[in-house]
C-alpha cells in the first residue's frame, strides 16, 4: 500500500465514522429548524383553534398581491392603477383563499417535519411553498439569499436525503437506511 492509498483509506473510515455519528442529530436539527421557520409562521395566522385571524387577510390583500410601491415580476391580484380590489372579486377571494391555505400548511406541514412523519412529501410541499413565495410575492435576488435560499437548502436536502434516524418514518419503516 501505497502513502496515499493509506490516506485515502484512514480518510474513508474517518468520513464514515463521522456521518454514522453526527449524521441522526444533523438530519433531525436542520427538520426542527426549518420546521420552526414555518410553525411559527403558521400560528401567527391564528387567534384559537380553527380561528383564522382575519387581519392576515389584509397582509395578504395588500402587502402580498398589492403592494405599494408594486414589486416588478410579482403577482399583481389588485387593479394596477389604483391599487384597489373589487368587492367580490376572484383576487379577493384568491388572496384570503390562499391565506387560509397558507395558515394550514404553514402548521401541519412543520407538525410532520418535527415527528418525521412524511417527511420528504412535506419537504417537498413547503419547498413549493418557499418557491412560490420567492417567484409570485417577492421575485428579487435579495429575498432569495436572504432567507429562502437556506430554506430551500435545507428543504432540498430533506426531500434528497430523508428525515434520518431520529423520526417516525424510520420507526413506522417508511423510509429504510440506503444500503
Amino acid at each position: 500500500m501505497t502513502l496515499v492509498t493509506v490516506i485515502q483509506e484512514r480518510y474513508y473510515q474517518l468520513a464514515m465514522w463521522l456521518e454514522r455519528l453526527f449524521e441522526p442529530f444533523a438530519l433531525l436539527a436542520i427538520r426542527l429548524l426549518v420546521a420552526q421557520v414555518f410553525l411559527l409562521s403558521g400560528l401567527s395566522k391564528w387567534t384559537g383553534f380553527l380561528q383564522f385571524d382575519v387581519n392576515k387577510y389584509e397582509l395578504f390583500l395588500y402587502e402580498f398581491f398589492c403592494p405599494d410601491p408594486i414589486r416588478p415580476g410579482a403577482l399583481l391580484l389588485c387593479n394596477p392603477d389604483t391599487l384597489e380590489y373589487t368587492e367580490g372579486s376572484f383576487g379577493v377571494w384568491l388572496a384570503e383563499t390562499m391565506a387560509v391555505m397558507a395558515g394550514v400548511v404553514e402548521v401541519v406541514l412543520p407538525i410532520l417535519l418535527i415527528l418525521g412523519l412524511f417527511s420528504r412529501f412535506a419537504a417537498f410541499g413547503l419547498l413549493g411553498m418557499t418557491l412560490f413565495i420567492q417567484f409570485a410575492v417577492y421575485p428579487d435576488w435579495s429575498h432569495f439569499w436572504n432567507p429562502a435560499a437556506w430554506w430551500a437548502g435545507v428543504l432540498f436536502l430533506i426531500v434528497a436525503k430523508g428525515p434520518g434516524l431520529i423520526s417516525l418514518d424510520r420507526w413506522l419503516r417508511l423510509e429504510r437506511k440506503a444500503s
